[in-house]
């Protein structure tokens, strides 16, 4: 037991004896490597940041996706005043978008690449209907290939039936 004791009261010491060295002794930013050295600090950057003008899906911003019921490319009523206001920033703007057609990944690759591009060409539509000119707006179908939400449920599969509105220029 006494040698138990001898270990112990030898390891404690060497760890009080670590503690007590790994201590900086209370120095100041100023009394530390590099202290009042700015050079060391490296050029001062700014905590600003530009918007990315990403808001929804991978539309860019301020336009806002599109979204569609199951299996259809007909926009849906609710989904009208989106589509507007789409519209009217295209209209005060000179920008030219790519409209992408996206899909749930339920169905064939060839089904959704199929029902992606009806998607896009009715937003394409729309838009044109709008007074916006169809050589601003062109078309792409990704089916199920770029899907935002990987999830197995209805919340998910909602989330990827969209079209999204991409300023390419």
């Amino acid at each position: 037991m006494s040698r138990m004791q001898s270990v112990s009261s030898v390891v404690l010491g060497l760890m009080m004896f670590t503690l007590v060295g790994c201590a900086d002794k209370g120095k100041t930013n100023e009394e530390m490597p590099g202290g009042k050295d700015s050079a060391a600090m490296g050029a001062r950057e700014s905590l600003d940041s530009e918007p990315i003008g990403i808001m929804e899906g991978r539309t860019s911003g301020p336009m806002l996706p599109l979204y569609f019921d199951f299996d259809s490319s007909a926009i849906r009523q609710d989904q009208i005043a989106r589509m507007d206001g789409n519209a009217a920033f295209l209209k005060s703007k000179s920008v030219y978008i790519r409209i992408e057609g996206n899909c749930d990944p339920r169905g064939t690759q060839e089904y959704n690449m199929a029902l992606g591009e009806r998607r896009a060409l009715s937003a394409q539509k729309y838009l044109a209907g709008k007074g916006i000119p169809k050589e601003r707006m062109t078309t792409i179908s990704y089916g199920a290939e770029q899907l935002l939400l990987q999830g197995h449920d209805e919340l998910s599969w909602a989330q990827n039936r969209r079209d999204d509105f991409v300023i390419v220029k």
